[in-house]
């Protein structure tokens, strides 16, 4: 059984080294060398040798016929052949000789071929090439030339559209790594230049706003009745329109913006003084620096951050524009150049608005502009209240009005600078009440207080000019003549009509109805006559050294300058064009000022006349223990005569006043006079008071009486101004007449003949002279007359006493 298998693989592995290639056999002649029965397998392969031996006998012998005949075909052929090489060879080298020519020439042709793509290869790489190369000549030099918005374009189409085509050159990537260097070159430049420009703007701010506001008073003195549009006021009109449309298209073909010049304030100085145009904001600034700088900007993709680099920065000369200087108040350029830095400023700033797409937009200008307005009222506040020059305040008004107008030709809202302005016309007002206090003091100091001499004409036609003087009876006089009034009057009344003509300077272009003016003139006139004219006057009456002639002048002119008030009203109603009888206008109170002056002079008057009178009863010298004169009449007191000649000498200058006036004058010197003498007769330090002092009173008395009835005054009825003496008369004539019982009898009485005496007068008279009766008669006691007056006095003062005690009860 075993031999049987192992017949069996025997012949599978010979069938399998049959089939197998040569290479593969290696694992099954291993399997045969790995067995035990390696002598049989050689057998066996030894027997299957021997049999493909006796096949390929077999096939050798069939086909050997056939072998023989093809070699002998093959001997034939081969003298053919060798024939054949022959001529093949000889073909070949004719062919050999005859192609080295050709080769040479295919050769050249090769190499022809191989330069000629060579050639056709360099042409398509510099047809790449050469743009990039001429494209970063012409960027070197815009950059040399300082066109840095083309170059920057340049640069953006070199990097995007040549380099890419150009291929991987190392020139192209030294150029690819300067690209970022140039644009920071180009960026930082712009930068720096815009820096530059916003310096120089900052520097010159005053001119470009002394511009806009000259051109703004000039259109204004133009028309200033019609209305001025925003760009027609500041000069910008079709010509600003038409750099905006420059700048718009320059943005829309990506070309350089406007200009390509360096930054700055341009000089106009010169074509100022050849052309009566004067020149708008656009004309004297170069903004080419901002909207290349902008333009630049927007191309790198950090527009972002130039707009607020721009506007940080602008906020920043904002405030220091807006800081004053601090003695801006001292002078009217002081406020100029400040009011000019911020029209200057503003002015760019509205011109870079219109002229660029959201740079600047309305929001941050109007913010911007709130800023400023608040810090400019209250730095004008804090200023304007050091001024005391009204002429500087009228002057910066003016120039407030034209920075206002010319900041509301550019769209800005300016109410309350012109809220501001009226403020300040109270300031303006009070100003003007200090000067014209001092005009008023001067006036009235300078004034010699006496009626003006005209000689001619020509004078009296220049003072009636200068006042309104209607006196018909006084134009007939011939000349010389005198007018009633010093020279305080006209000169007061002019300077009342300056002082309306400036108040109205003030009013004007303050965008006031003639209302409202008229009623700051009137109410700023009352002010001048109730408090100014009036201190100034009380004043001038109240002063020391003042004489009644200066006082009696001061009433006339009072009289006249009341008189004139009427013509104050006309003449406020002529320049404002309100009528005076419009509703709810105010009234002026001159009427009123000129009255309180009057009567304060009055009464100046009154207690000044009282005063001289009194120097004069100063040098009364009454001898009191004076005996009883007997026989001839007494002599009238020398003081009193020096006293009534005084008064008939003062009273003639009354003449001009109005009657009242020195009538009243005249009751009260009599009044005083009678009052101060019987102040005399009870002075307490008087303790004795013989009846010959009484007899010289008396005397005194009688001669006041015969001043009071010759009339020093006229007006008075009867004898009106004896009553002033009545009551010292009725004293001394029941005390020289010793008429007691009489006195005492109709006492109380309207028919009484001593009504006006008093019984304390009399009373303490009577002790006085019952003291000087007692030390006279020390020595004398025992005479019988002497006893018998005495007990008289004593009997007639215990009935006073009674009748006192009785009336009091």
């Amino acid at each position: 059984m075993a031999s049987v298998e192992t017949a069996a693989e025997h012949e599978r592995i010979l069938r399998e080294i049959e089939s197998t290639d040569t290479n593969c056999i290696g694992p099954t002649l291993r399997s045969v060398y790995d067995g035990q029965e390696h002598g049989l397998f050689m057998d066996k392969l030894d027997a299957r040798i021997r049999n493909h031996d006796r096949e390929i006998e077999k096939m050798c012998n069939h086909h050997f016929q056939g072998f023989v005949d093809s070699i002998t075909e093959l001997l034939k052929v081969r003298g053919e052949a060798q024939k054949l090489k022959s001529q093949v060879t000889e073909t070949n080298r004719r062919l050999q000789d005859d192609g080295k020519e050709l080769m040479g020439s295919m050769e050249e042709l090769q190499q022809c071929r191989v330069q000629q793509r060579n050639i056709a290869t360099t042409i398509d790489k510099l047809t790449h090439c050469l743009p990039v190369l001429e494209m970063y000549s012409r960027l070197q030099e815009q950059m040399r030339a300082k066109r840095y918005y083309p170059a920057l374009r340049t640069l953006e189409q070199l990097e995007q559209t040549c380099l890419p085509r150009a291929g991987e050159y190392r020139f192209c990537s030294i150029m690819a790594e300067n690209i970022p260097k140039l644009r920071t070159q180009i960026r930082d430049t712009a930068m720096t230049q815009l820096r530059d420009f916003l310096e120089s703007i900052r520097k010159h701010s005053d001119k470009i706003g002394e511009t806009a506001m000259k051109q703004a008073q000039l259109q204004r003195s133009l028309d200033s009745s019609v209305s001025m549009q925003p760009r027609a006021l500041i000069g910008r009109r079709s010509r600003k329109e038409g750099m905006a449309g420059m700048v718009t298209e320059s943005e829309g073909h990506g070309g350089s913006p406007v200009s390509e010049q360096d930054s700055g304030i341009l000089d106009v100085e010169d074509e100022e003084e050849e052309d009566d145009e004067v020149p708008g904001a656009h004309e004297l600034v170069d903004f080419s620096p901002v909207y290349r700088c902008l333009h630049i900007y927007t191309v790198l993709g950090l527009r972002d951050v130039f707009e607020n680099y721009y506007r940080k920065q602008r906020r920043k000369q904002a405030r220091l524009v807006l800081q004053p200087h601090s003695n801006m108040h001292e002078t009217l350029e002081g406020y100029r150049r400040y009011f000019n830095q911020i029209v200057g400023f503003f002015v760019v700033e509205d011109h870079v608005l219109h002229t660029t797409q959201g740079l600047v937009n309305r929001a941050y200008v109007e913010e911007l502009w709130e800023l400023a307005l608040s810090k400019i009222v209250a730095a004008l506040r804090t200023h304007s209240s050091y001024c005391d020059n009204p002429d500087l305040v009228l002057d910066l008004k003016n120039l407030i009005v034209l920075f206002a107008d010319t900041l509301q030709g550019y769209g800005f809202p300016v109410s309350q600078l012109f809220d501001m302005l009226l403020e300040m016309r109270e300031q303006y007002g009070e100003i003007l009440l200090k000067r014209w206090n001092l005009t008023f003091r001067q006036v009235l100091d300078q004034d010699n207080y006496s009626p003006i001499p005209v000689s001619t004409e020509e004078e009296f036609r220049h003072y009636t000019s200068q006042f309104p003087l209607q006196d018909p009876e006084l134009e007939k006089l011939p000349f010389p003549k005198k007018l009633p009034f010093s020279e305080f009057v006209p000169k007061v009344y002019s300077q009342l009509k300056e002082f309306i003509y400036a108040c109205l300077k003030y009013s004007e272009d303050l965008h006031l109805s003639s209302t409202e003016v008229d009623d700051m003139i009137r109410k700023s006139t009352n002010l001048l006559l109730t408090r100014t004219l009036s201190n100034c006057l009380q004043y001038a009456i109240k002063k020391k050294n003042v004489g009644l002639a200066e006082l009696v002048q001061v009433i006339i002119n009072t009289t006249h300058l009341e008189q004139s008030c009427h013509f104050l009203e006309e003449f406020i109603s002529n320049i404002t064009n309100v009528p005076p009888d419009t509703v709810n206008a105010t009234k002026l109170y001159g009427t009123s000022t000129f009255k309180d002056a009057r009567h304060a002079a009055e009464a100046e008057i009154y207690t000044s006349l009282n005063a001289k009178i009194d120097q004069f009863l100063q040098l009364a010298d009454y001898d009191w223990m004076a005996p009883v004169q007997g026989g001839g009449t007494q002599d009238t007191s020398d003081y009193l005569i020096d006293l009534i000649a005084f008064l008939r000498s003062t009273f003639s200058v009354f003449t001009n006043l109005p009657g009242k006036v020195a009538q009243t004058a005249c009751m009260s010197a009599c009044k005083h006079i009678s009052t101060s003498l019987m102040q005399l007769l009870l002075d307490p330090e008087v303790r004795q008071i013989s009846l010959g002092a009484l007899q010289q009173l008396y005397t005194d008395v009688k001669e006041c009486e015969s001043f009071a009835r010759a009339g020093p005054v006229a007006g008075f009825q009867g004898d009106t101004l004896l009553l002033a003496f009545s009551d010292l008369r009725q004293l001394l004539d029941l005390f020289t007449q010793w008429d007691w019982s009489t006195y005492l009898a109709d006492y109380g009485k309207p028919t009484c003949k001593y009504l006006r005496v008093n019984p304390h007068t009399a009373l303490a008279l009577l002790e006085k002279m019952k003291e000087t009766s007692r030390k006279n008669n020390m020595f004398a006691q025992f005479r019988k007359t002497d006893r018998d007056r005495q007990k008289l006095i004593d009997t007639v003062i215990k009935q006073l006493r009674n009748l006192i005690a009785q009336h009091h009860s």
